[in-house]
């Protein structure tokens, strides 16, 4: 017989977002299981709420309080569902945390993700981001995954093709958003991974430290190091990570730019558009390191909006957007936020 769904009034947020932001859900509950999440919903649909779902809150600003149901999610799962001599298949469920799947994975020896280390947040958050970091995206592992409809309850499997990722960014963001719930994500991995060393910043590290033929592992470990080194802990300062995208800009807008900033670095996206680190453009504007009572960009990583400590989520998404503002007063390029803002 399944336990009752425990809900609670006026719930405080601020131990469920790593921004520290204290906001207060109308009702909150948490669950770790298909028929929790149902029953959950079915009290959605009877008292007419919006619905909000919250995994590891590594991704989100709440500006205001939530006036309807946060669902904290915090199912639990690594199974392993087919392996060859090559590969491997795991089903991972939505509430596992992200880092901890990685070094699951690097301690079995199976390779794809590990360049994805210490990426904050929970499995079931990673496709609906896209999530990437140091020349590897999550799509270029990625399976499957199962969703559960809010309307419905229906449960249904979406295939890679079906996610329509793009440069952090799914059909969960897009036309599915606030539609469906993630409830595990399947994933293939390999065995003998040829490590992706493109990215620069980790090409160096290595060579730096002597690091001559890495494997998973040692990879792993390089992008925690560097990622320590650049970001501050949100368990000591309250932070989501890279605030906002790196923007996608036309190689027209860019060949003007180089112009007036010969040292703006930029990749490619196409014959037709470059992306543009966005943590640059904060810094070349002036703000990396600046602050404005308990708001700030942060003094090692531009990108990076943080709280120092009392700071509400009004005064965090001000503050951003006078960021936003400068950036785009000075190079005609528009920062678009990487979490959710819920105002």
């Amino acid at each position: 017989m399944s336990s009752p769904l425990k809900i609670y009034e006026f719930y405080d947020l601020s131990s469920h977002n790593t921004m520290g932001v204290s906001a207060k859900a109308r009702f909150f509950t948490e669950v770790n299981t298909v028929d929790a999440h149902r029953k959950a919903l079915e009290f959605v649909q009877e008292n007419e709420l919006p619905v909000l779902i919250l995994g590891g809150g590594s991704n989100i600003l709440f500006v205001k309080d939530f006036p309807g149901l946060v669902i904290h999610q915090n199912s639990k799962g690594i199974e392993l569902v087919a392996e060859n001599d090559e590969q491997v298949e795991v089903t991972v469920a939505a509430g596992e945390n992200w880092h901890q799947l990685v070094q699951f994975c690097v301690n079995k020896g199976w390779g794809g993700i590990e360049n994805l280390s210490l990426i904050p947040g929970n499995v079931g958050a990673a496709p609906i981001q896209n999530i990437g970091a140091y020349g590897v995206e999550l799509e270029s592992v990625f399976s499957s995954l199962e969703a559960l409809y809010i309307k419905t309850g229906e449960i249904r499997t979406f295939s890679k093709d079906e996610c329509a990722f793009g440069y952090r960014d799914s059909i969960f963001k897009k036309e599915l958003k606030g539609e469906v719930i993630i409830i595990s994500v399947n994933l293939i991995l390999q065995k003998n991974q040829q490590v992706q060393l493109s990215y620069k910043a980790l090409s160096d590290y290595l060579e730096k430290n002597r690091i001559n033929n890495p494997g998973i592992k040692e990879v792993s470990e390089a992008v925690i190091a560097i990622r320590q080194s650049k970001l501050p802990d949100p368990n000591e300062i309250g932070n989501t990570g890279s605030f906002f995208k790196n923007p996608v800009i036309p190689v027209s807008l860019f060949d003007d730019l180089k112009q007036k900033y010969p040292d703006i670095p930029a990749y490619p996206v196409s014959g037709e558009q470059v992306k543009v680190p966005a943590g640059w453009l904060i810094e070349k504007a002036g703000w990396k390191g600046k602050r404005e009572g308990e708001v700030g960009m942060h003094a090692k990583q531009a990108l990076v909006l943080v709280n120092y400590g009392k700071a509400t989520g009004q005064d965090l998404w001000e503050f951003a957007n006078k960021v936003k503002r400068s950036v785009h007063q000075q190079f005609d390029i528009d920062l678009t936020p990487e979490v959710n803002i819920i105002s």
